[in-house]
């Protein structure tokens, strides 16, 4: 068999499988091992969607005839949820324009059978090393500019991985994602994986500034051009000269700001306020926004333009509901650094408090959980975060768990006191309600040693043996 090219060799990149025939998988399995690949294998379209959620590969090679759904088929699916992955197609002759059209649609490229296996080797290396460098390992590993996300979730690294590709670039970027979800952090891993990484990252919330102050914060002003301008003022595009902008809540700029800002984007220079000239500015947009950009443009009340200079590349963050599998890691994350903060030795969560925080609905995303593990940190007097806690952070109320003898007394007691409060103890009337008869209802107060006249303005204060027998009489 051909060699390999050393630089597939020293990647140890893993490759998923897919092909009906056991014997040319399992001949594809030992030569792409052999090359240094980690390899997977599966014969079917369906195995396949189940394997990317549960390891996430660096390329697909894949049959187009498999049974079900065929390659061409699989290969729609994985472009949906797995955009930036590359698939690689082992086509017979007769399905070779069905490959010429999905190479169209963005398959990377496709091989006839029977294959050359030195050519195989050339299209996978070539293939992984057009694809993310996130998802490429280096020779060091570095994962230093994501050191701040904290994901073991292969929609995470999926994520991860078309951030880093587009870090590469200058194109602007538009951060999705649910208020809490991590935007700013994947922003900074944005800049930190960029050539830009040396120079400032500066972010600014359009939301929380007042609008007579936004222009200024962002464009610099000089002295004397209002009131309190006692000295010149270097805006937030000029200290993020070189190096990265992040302009969060994009959504919530005034529209006499969004103007300004669409010419300092096409003019690539900024005038302070009260200025004759412009200043040049190299700097790195990067927007986030929790709205929906699409609906706001369409109300008029986000301009068009200034949209399609920013959305060049949308990344989405998923909710934390979505990824559910950080929740146990991010908290354990959490609670370490900020047991230092509180000068507390604490080792952990009991499993009931794991099981609560992961099943929690979490609206506010991360920086809720943040908060979640900051209150039971601050009042935890055990090493090990108790459910409780857990539950008193999430406003949830504690679940006293009972067998089903003590639930029914329980209610039963709670039915009874509620019908001698509504008929002011008179037991003919809460009988009456009850649909029971007198002595089957006086059985009953006793059994809970419920006193009737107890519940009257004027109530008796005899034991409760001796009122119950005191209403038999009457």
């Amino acid at each position: 068999m051909s060699e390999a090219p050393s630089s597939a060799k020293a990647t140890g990149a893993r490759l998923l499988v897919v092909d009906d025939d056991p014997d040319m998988l399992r001949l594809l399995s030992m030569r792409l091992n052999s090359a240094g690949y980690q390899v997977t294998a599966v014969t079917s379209a369906e195995s396949a969607l189940t394997q990317l959620e549960i390891e996430h590969p660096q390329l697909v090679l894949s049959d187009v005839r498999l049974p079900g759904r065929d390659g061409l088929a699989l290969f729609d699916e994985i472009r949906k949820d797995h955009p930036t992955l590359p698939v690689i197609l082992l086509t017979a002759h007769g399905t070779i324009p069905d490959a010429v059209e999905a190479t169209a649609r963005g398959v990377f490229t496709y091989l006839t059978k029977p294959y050359d296996a030195r050519e195989l080797l050339e299209k996978i290396s070539q293939a992984l090393a057009m694809g993310s460098p996130a998802t490429t390992p280096s020779a060091g590993g570095d994962e230093s500019w994501r050191s701040e996300i904290v994901s073991r979730s292969n929609r995470m690294a999926e994520l991860l991985a078309e951030a880093r590709m587009v870090a590469k670039s200058d194109a602007s970027v538009l951060l999705r994602g649910d208020s809490g979800a991590g935007k700013e952090l994947l922003a900074r891993a944005i800049h930190k994986a960029s050539a830009r990484a040396e120079k400032p990252f500066v972010a600014v919330n359009c939301g929380a500034i007042p609008e007579a102050l936004l222009e200024s914060e962002l464009f610099g002003h000089m002295k004397g051009a209002f009131t309190d301008a006692h000295a010149n003022h270097k805006g937030l595009f000029q200290q993020a000269d070189g190096g990265t902008l992040l302009l969060d809540e994009i959504g919530d700029m005034p529209p006499a700001l969004q103007v300004k800002l669409l010419r300092v984007l096409q003019e690539r220079a900024v005038r302070p306020v009260g200025a004759a000239q412009s200043i040049a500015v190299d700097v790195r947009i990067v927007s986030a926004t929790h709205r929906d950009l699409d609906a706001a443009m369409e109300a008029g009340q986000f301009r068009e333009d200034l949209y399609y200079r920013l959305n060049v590349v949308t990344l989405t963050l998923p909710p934390l509901s979505a990824r559910r599998e950080d929740i146990p890691l991010l908290a354990n994350h959490f609670l370490q650094r900020l047991s230092t903060k509180y000068g507390k030795r604490l080792s952990g969560f009991a499993p009931e408090a794991i099981k609560a925080l992961t099943t929690a609905s979490w609206p506010g995303n991360v920086r809720q959980l943040f908060n979640v593990v900051e209150q039971v940190c601050a009042l935890s007097s055990s090493p090990l975060i108790p459910l409780a806690l857990v539950q008193r952070a999430l406003r949830v109320p504690s679940v006293e768990v009972q067998t089903y003898a003590d639930a029914k007394q329980r209610f039963e007691r709670d039915y009874l006191v509620g019908l001698l409060k509504l008929t002011d103890g008179n037991v003919a009337d809460a009988a009456r309600l009850a649909d029971r008869n007198r002595t089957e209802f006086y059985r009953l107060l006793q059994k809970h040693e419920l006193t009737p006249g107890h519940f009257k303005a004027d109530g008796p204060s005899s034991p409760p043996g001796e009122a119950v027998a005191e209403e038999r009489r009457k």
